[in-house]
This record gives structure tokens, C-alpha cells and sequence, in this order.
């Protein structure tokens, strides 16, 4: 179960209606940032899929996905948890070729997800995806990716900043880049995430690499589908958060699995069976493209450029009574 924590000196710098333009700008300006930085158009995306093509994501596997049958068309359906593996068919279907890429508004509902500052069961992001060639399968170009979407986000803040000189919190653009290892190596009595917030804390901007795989300790750092990410070229970008004096995952990206690393990944997963899936069988064939890809929450960046405390304030979702009580009594305005 999520907990929201609340500041007894936090006050939104911005209207209600301020705060809707500035939702309005940043999406707007950052999607047009990075389609411009790493070469990307945009595409429509299904709000569900079929039930059984191995397209949705498992995220950590246990989620419960929220599913349904229609009245005309046999078969169950679920709604996605994210488009990590469409978006690299969608490569595939619509012929993008190396150096081109794609991005969509993903819109989902995690019905497991816990609740609280910068948590809702739902979820929206950019999902975005780009074709690569066989040499660009390293950690230099992840990494020469990451820092092009840190400026796209920087310059959106910048230009937010003079359409609302209230808003006064500079990202750093200097991007840390760290492993997962190290994180436990450097901190072994702390959680994972109790890591990050010491890390960023100290960095103001870090992108946390190698997640999914067991450490040294026996742990992961954090749960990752065996299917999409490469376990060994992906990670975290993650920015200090001034309002809530925590850490906030911004997006999870990486290079996606080649027939190599999704065999050894289903392998130590013990889920070698989703080879014979329609998804699955794509990248083990070498049909599907070579590709680089991640999500980038549209509601969690809107909470950092316009220094909310409560993912609320930015996006329509339900809450508990709760929350939704001592949020009013403290003007604290959920959309």
C-alpha cells in the first residue's frame, strides 16, 4: 500500500487553470523536444490488445491486468500495462527503417499499483521506440540517448520557467550514470530504492543501469520483463524532486532484447515457453528490428516542472477518501 506524504508549508504555486496550461506546455513542447533529439514521428496506439500474443507488457510479472470480452468478436481482451513490445511490431508492421523511430500517447490502468504522491492506477506516457543497427547495441549509445532526453526536458523547463517565473527548480543536466552493482556496492545496508534517493540526492540527476538481473546479494535492484529490456543495456532516469525531498523515476528505457539476450533472459526466468508466442518468435527469427526504447511518464514530469506534491494535481484519476479529505482540507486541489 502506497503512502502519501503531505508538507505542512507546501502551497501550489500555480492556479488550477495555471496548472492546466502549464500541463498543456510541457506536453505539448517536450514531445515535439524529443521527437526532434532522437528522430521520432508519431503514431496512434491501441488503449488494448488481445489477450494471448505475447504483446502486452507483464511488467514484474504479477500484476493483474484489467481484462474483458467484446460482444462481436471472440477472444478476451486486456487493457495494456504499458506498450514496451507493440511499439517494436509497430516498427516492424509500418516498415521504420535503422535510425527512425516512433512515439505514441500510451494511456493504461495498473489496477495493482500502489497510491500515493507520484503513484495512480493510471498510467500515462510517451512511448517511444527507435530502429538501431547491430553496432549501436552498447552502452555508449544507451547512454548518448539518455543525455538527449534529459536536454529535451531541461529546455521544456526553461521554457516553462518564463511562461511562469514562479516556478523556480533547475534540473541538473549533468547526467550520473551508475550501475545497479555499484548502487549496492556503495550501499549495502539500504534498499534499492533508498539507494536512488542517496544517489540523487547527491547527483540531482542519475540514470541507474542493469536492472533485472540478480545482484551479487541474491536481489534485484527492481523487477524487468525478461522479454524487453536487455538486462544489461537498460535503466532508470531518475531526477531529485526539491518539493517532496525524494527521488523520481521519470522513465525506464533501454536497448531491447536481441535473439541472444531474450533466450538467456526467458532462460533464467524459467519462462523459455513464451518463445512460441507471436511476439516472442519475431525477435528470435530476426524479423523484428533491432531497437532502443522506453516510456517517459507525462504525469510524473508535469509533477517536477510545475513542483507539485500529489500526482493529483495533474491528472484526473480516483483516490481514497481519505487522501481526497485531507488534500481539501489542506488546498490542495486533485483534478
Amino acid at each position: 500500500m502506497g503512502k502519501t506524504v503531505f508538507i505542512d508549508s507546501y502551497k501550489s504555486k500555480l492556479s488550477v487553470r495555471e496548472t492546466q496550461r502549464g500541463i498543456r506546455f510541457i506536453k505539448d513542447t517536450f514531445q515535439k523536444k524529443l521527437s526532434e533529439a532522437l528522430n521520432l514521428e508519431y503514431i496512434s496506439a491501441p488503449l488494448f490488445l488481445k489477450k494471448g500474443r505475447g504483446l502486452n507488457d507483464d511488467l514484474n510479472g504479477v500484476e493483474r491486468k484489467v481484462h474483458f470480452d467484446l460482444k462481436e468478436i471472440e477472444g478476451e481482451y486486456e487493457i495494456v500495462q504499458s506498450l514496451a513490445k507493440w511499439k517494436r511490431y509497430a516498427l516492424y508492421k509500418y516498415n521504420f527503417g535503422v535510425g527512425e523511430g516512433l512515439y505514441t500517447n500510451m494511456n493504461a490502468i495498473r489496477r495493482d499499483d500502489d497510491m500515493d504522491n507520484i503513484h495512480s492506477v493510471y498510467v500515462d506516457q510517451w512511448d517511444w521506440c527507435k530502429v538501431i543497427s547491430r553496432e549501436q547495441r552498447n552502452e555508449e549509445y544507451l547512454k548518448e540517448t539518455v543525455i538527449k532526453i534529459v536536454n529535451a526536458i531541461a529546455d521544456t523547463q526553461d521554457e516553462l520557467q518564463k511562461l511562469f517565473p514562479v516556478l523556480k527548480h533547475k534540473i541538473k543536466r549533468e547526467v550520473h550514470f551508475v550501475t545497479s552493482q555499484e548502487l549496492e556496492d556503495k550501499y549495502p545496508d539500504l534498499t534499492p530504492k533508498q539507494r536512488e534517493k542517496e544517489e540523487t540526492k547527491k547527483y540531482g540527476t542519475i540514470f541507474v543501469m542493469q536492472i533485472g538481473g540478480l545482484l551479487k546479494s541474491g536481489i534485484k535492484h527492481d523487477g524487468r520483463a525478461p522479454d524487453y529490456d536487455d538486462w544489461k543495456l537498460n535503466g532508470d532516469l531518475i531526477f531529485w524532486n526539491s518539493v517532496l525531498g525524494e527521488q523520481i523515476e521519470i522513465s525506464s528505457m533501454g536497448i531491447r532484447v536481441d535473439a541472444e539476450s531474450l533466450v538467456a533472459q526467458l532462460k533464467a526466468e524459467g519462462k523459455e515457453d513464451k518463445l512460441a508466442l507471436e511476439f516472442q518468435s519475431g525477435i528470435y527469427s530476426g524479423r523484428f528490428p533491432l531497437t532502443i526504447g522506453g516510456g517517459i511518464g507525462q504525469s510524473r514530469l508535469c509533477v517536477l516542472l510545475l513542483e507539485k506534491l500529489h500526482i493529483g494535481e495533474v491528472q484526473c484519476c480516483v483516490w481514497q477518501p481519505e487522501i481526497k479529505a485531507e488534500c481539501k482540507d489542506r488546498g490542495i486541489n486533485l483534478l
